[in-house]
């Protein structure tokens, strides 16, 4: 029987012993539990089960991760509601459904209320930090963008009065989507943010 060398036996290289996908939610939990400054690389090393050296060479220093984990969230949440605004139903019913979506997001936090993660970590280091700024800046206008054109469209189709002024609404509902972020992570009870919504939706989306 012929033996193989040891060098024919072991794979060449470590094999990688984690899942990226996987490792990133995680770390995004810990941001969302505790804060950026709040978050120490041991954290995150013990929540993804990856040493530091690892996670260095998987994802970057401690402020990369949380980019990558703040662009994960914003990517989640925008296609939610670009589901719900591009479904075929009146615009109450569109933006009542991108309530709920974030409302069960932002209650997700097994039974505890964390709110948005955005307004929980990203707006405290806009103020010092140029590019979580500008990134949070963007997202913002990008739903705001989202909600204007479906309020036009809502509008052109007789649902809102012909005055109805498309980018006045669609502030006062990117407003009532933050305020439900602030008031779940104060521990407001979901039913009545679910309350405060529908009686947001009847406001904005007031019989011509």
């Amino acid at each position: 029987m012929v033996q193989k060398s040891p060098t024919e036996r072991r794979p060449r290289g470590r094999p990688r012993v984690y899942d990226p996908d996987l490792a990133l939610q995680q770390a995004l939990e810990v941001f969302w539990k505790a804060g950026y400054a709040g978050t120490s690389l041991d954290d995150l090393a013990a929540a993804t089960g990856m040493n530091r050296p690892s996670l260095y060479a998987g994802f970057g220093d401690k402020r990369s991760i949380y980019m990558k984990a703040l662009t994960l969230y914003w990517e989640s949440a925008a296609a939610g509601v670009r589901t719900a605004l591009a479904a075929d139903q009146p615009l109450a019913g569109a933006l009542m459904q991108v309530y709920q979506q974030a409302l069960t997001l932002y209650f997700s936090g097994k039974g505890k209320p964390r709110g948005c993660f955005t307004l929980a970590t990203a707006v405290t280091e806009s103020g010092d930090d140029p590019m979580v700024r500008e990134f949070v800046g963007n997202g913002f206008r990008k739903l705001d963008e989202a909600l204007k054109r479906r309020i036009r469209a809502a509008r052109d189709k007789g649902e809102l009065p012909a005055d109805a002024d498309p980018d006045t609404l669609a502030g006062l509902a990117s407003a009532v989507h933050a305020t439900l972020g602030v008031r779940a992570r104060a521990g407001i009870a979901r039913a009545e943010l679910e309350e405060f919504a529908r009686k947001s939706v009847a406001s904005i989306c007031r019989n011509p």
